[in-house]
């Protein structure tokens, strides 16, 4: 079991990372949520369902999950010129993840997120796979430039 840490800026303690992953870039502010890890490359173009925030092309590993409120690992990012837009549009529909984790990305998905206000980072290591899961309790850091497991899915 982890044990707890103190917060610098709010004096709050919080557990120890179970595991830490470094990034090598990361615009946005530290968030927490649910890890949603993927081993295929992303689109919010033709992999995405923009009204719902479902995964949904055929065939996806994870066809039929939510990106909404999970932060998101994809190992690269698919398309380009319609992440800017769809970004704002899910963040406007409420159905954003609360951050995009990516191997590799593009420029236009990194100023659509910057746009839109999510939270993106580029680059890790360790490589997520096979040491994250689905369901994994994550703290994003940008600035810090490190994402933090804080428990295993499944844990209280």
């Amino acid at each position: 079991m982890a044990t707890a840490r103190l917060c610098a800026e709010t004096g709050v303690s919080q557990p120890a990372p179970i595991l830490t992953i470094a990034v090598e870039r990361g615009f946005g502010s530290v968030v927490e949520g649910e890890a949603l890890v993927s081993e295929e490359g992303f689109s919010p173009r033709y992999d995405l369902d923009r009204w719902s925030g479902l995964i949904t092309k055929p065939g996806h590993k994870l066809e039929g999950e939510t990106i909404k409120d999970r932060v998101c690992f994809f190992p690269t990012a698919k398309g380009g010129i319609a992440a800017g837009w769809a970004f704002n549009d899910i963040r406007a529909k409420g159905i954003a993840p609360k951050a995009f984790i990516f191997g590799v990305t593009n420029p236009v998905m990194v100023q659509g997120a910057i746009l839109a206000g999510i939270p993106i980072t580029e680059g890790w290591s360790p490589d997520p796979a096979g040491l994250l899961r689905t369901g994994d309790w994550v703290r994003v850091d940008p600035e810090r430039r490190v994402i933090e497991v804080l428990r295993r899915g499944g844990e209280a």
